[in-house]
């Protein structure tokens, strides 16, 4: 079977970036940014005042000296005298500084009158000014493709006067479950019937990704219905997402269906679990993953390999979740040899000694509440059999950004 790390460059191997669209600002958080931004001007633009106080020439400055105030400078009015020898002029925060000062002294280090004000205390040259271009010279790489657009990277947009930004297309995931026994979340189950988890678990995982998530109607496990729902599928979405019917059983259609179709099978089955029944197609151009029915293989796949998939559709620079070393606070064993890298759902607590490591309690595929209870994955690579408690493992930051 293909392995973790295989099946995961196969599937970035096989997925290119989307087009390049031109959003505003104000619709750009969280995107990655399509192409680099060059500054075209000073970030401040002028010399300006740090503080409320007094603009001043230092060598001006005597002990004991009262100079006179010329007058007052706002923030947003222009300058237009300059400083006239063994004077000062009154600023506010922002305010240009007017020609002839390097140094602006804080009204509370002052002492002052209407026309008069006196230093006692020593000041340095060039105190409490932001010089034109501190922050940003013309020319400079201001930021880079594949950045994610957090709010501070919109304000810099914006004091630059960027008021639309490259991004790549937020892809259309369209999310379709499989399965006689599947009922509606407002449905009460019939005998043999469970409520579908999986879809609206799955679309929100999408949607927090930064993708747009489209449920399809739940499709039974019918071989003409499957032919027809994921036909349906392919003429809107940008990736499709199945869930359920991509076993070997008498019901599984999923991977007929798809061969009949004409869809290119990148590979089938992974040596891992949860998710060992797991593939990926592609038709059109357009990837397909054939994800287990499983609520925790289901969670645990679109985590694994459908995230990064997104993420690179979107642009974005880094694709993979942050890996961390933790020390396992239990016993872990395999039930037996089985040649698969095991995820196994975790509690992660900073401690004193470093990142500590426990199990969310039963690993079984179909207990949900594992990943409820979960802030990472402990990697178990396939050749190790058994950890001991103070063992390190590697875990993946499953509530961490990947730039983190």
């Amino acid at each position: 079977m293909t392995t973790y790390s295989e099946a995961l460059g196969m599937i970035l191997g096989a997925i290119p970036p989307l087009p390049v669209e031109q959003v505003p600002l104000s619709e750009a958080a969280g995107r990655a940014l399509a192409e680099d931004i060059l500054s075209r001007e000073s970030i401040p633009p002028f010399n300006n005042s740090a503080m409320d106080g007094f603009a001043i020439r230092i060598e001006d400055l005597r002990p004991g000296l009262r100079m006179q105030v010329q007058g007052t400078l706002a923030a947003g009015q222009v300058p237009h005298h300059r400083v006239a020898p063994a004077s000062a002029v009154r600023i506010m925060t922002g305010a240009p500084l007017p020609e002839g000062a390097d140094t602006v002294v804080p009204l509370e280090h002052t002492l002052f009158g209407q026309d008069w004000v006196e230093f006692p205390n020593p000041v340095e040259r060039g105190s409490n000014i932001r010089w034109a271009g501190d922050d940003i010279w013309p020319g400079a790489r201001v930021l880079s493709a594949g950045t994610l657009l957090k709010p501070a990277a919109i304000g810099v947009l914006a004091s630059l006067g960027v008021s639309e930004v490259p991004v790549r297309v937020r892809p259309r995931v369209v999310v379709m479950s499989t399965g006689n026994e599947l009922v509606d979340v407002k449905q009460h189950p019939g005998p043999g019937q469970i409520r579908d988890s999986n879809n609206p678990g799955i679309c929100s995982q999408v949607a927090t990704f930064g993708a747009i998530p489209c449920p399809l109607p739940r499709v039974p496990d019918k071989r003409e219905r499957v032919h027809a729902a994921i036909q349906k599928a392919m003429e809107t979405c940008d990736i499709l997402l199945t869930t359920g019917g991509v076993s070997e059983g008498d019901f599984d259609f999923i991977k007929p269906v798809l061969e009949e179709l004409g869809a290119q099978q990148v590979f089938w089955k992974v040596a891992q679990k949860p998710g060992g029944p797991f593939g990926f197609w592609t038709l059109n151009g357009k990837p397909i993953f054939g994800i287990p029915g499983n609520p925790v293989s289901a969670m645990v796949m679109v985590e694994e390999y459908v995230r990064p998939a997104l993420r690179q559709m979107m642009g974005f620079k880094d694709c993979l979740r942050p890996m961390r070393k933790a020390i396992l606070d239990e016993d872990w064993k395999k039930p037996r040899p089985d040649g698969k890298t095991h995820f196994l759902r975790v509690m992660l607590q900073e401690q004193e000694d470093g990142l500590h490591a426990r199990l969310t309690g039963s690993q079984s595929s179909g207990v949900l509440t594992s990943m409820l209870l979960a802030n990472g994955l402990a990697v178990v690579e396939a050749d190790i059999l058994e950890l001991k408690r103070g063992d390190f493992i590697p875990v993946q930051m499953t509530e961490q950004a990947e730039d983190h």
